[in-house]
């Protein structure tokens, strides 16, 4: 697995949100303010901000040390700063997707999402994703390795006619769909197949879909 930081690497397997089903995200940063009098009185409150690209890195780099988690990658298709992590300030890209890569206990993750409008939310999100798996892996229910066994990072295709061969050179839409129902019936995980086999051919799938008519 070797995810790029930019441009996007989308999971492998993993459906994408339409654009029109996308939703504007609700994140934002809190701040501690001081106001003083002149009567030498002050008092704190907290200031809510609009979440910049910046924090929202910050925010998931944070939540990855404390899931201690190892190799992190945060792949968009923002433009990097030198550390190598999105950089804020730009425009904001078509295609507001956001992957994180890493390995947890020497087994490799991926967590993905496009349903925010925003870069920064999407990533936000995920940050958000981590803090509420740690706190479920504190009431000693599951392990944070049985928490993200669902989130296997499986090698994308290596050729964009890859997901063809697959499923047999379909020539048209039903042909391709026949042939991924036949194959899932060996290749999902709970018939004895593979994680690996199953998100190979949903990515295939989804590609026919996108191709064919």
């Amino acid at each position: 697995m070797n995810p790029t930081a930019f441009p996007l690497a989308w999971p492998a397997g993993k459906p994408r949100t339409p654009e029109k089903k996308r939703v504007r995200g609700q994140f934002s940063r809190k701040e501690n303010k001081t106001r003083s009098y002149g009567d030498g009185t002050s008092y704190n409150y907290t200031e809510t901000k609009y979440l910049t690209l910046s924090i929202a890195v910050d925010r998931a780099l944070e939540e990855l040390r404390r899931l201690g988690a190892r190799r992190a990658t945060i792949s968009t298709n923002v433009v990097l700063r030198n550390d190598g992590f999105p950089r804020g300030g730009q425009k904001p890209p078509s295609d507001p997707g956001v992957a994180v890569y890493f390995t947890l206990d020497g087994d490799p993750v991926a967590l993905a999402t496009d349903r925010y409008d925003t870069v920064e939310a999407n990533l936000a999100a995920i940050a958000a994703h981590i803090a509420a798996s740690r706190a479920i892996k504190r009431h000693g229910v599951g392990t944070l390795r049985e928490i993200f066994r669902g989130f296997t990072a499986l090698p994308a295709a290596t050729s964009p006619d890859d997901w063809r061969k697959l499923l047999d050179e379909p020539q048209t839409l039903a042909a391709a769909e026949a042939t991924y129902r036949e194959k899932m019936r060996t290749a999902h995980p709970d018939v004895g197949g593979s994680e690996a086999q199953a998100a190979a051919l949903n990515a295939a799938i989804t590609r026919a879909r996108e191709t064919l008519r």
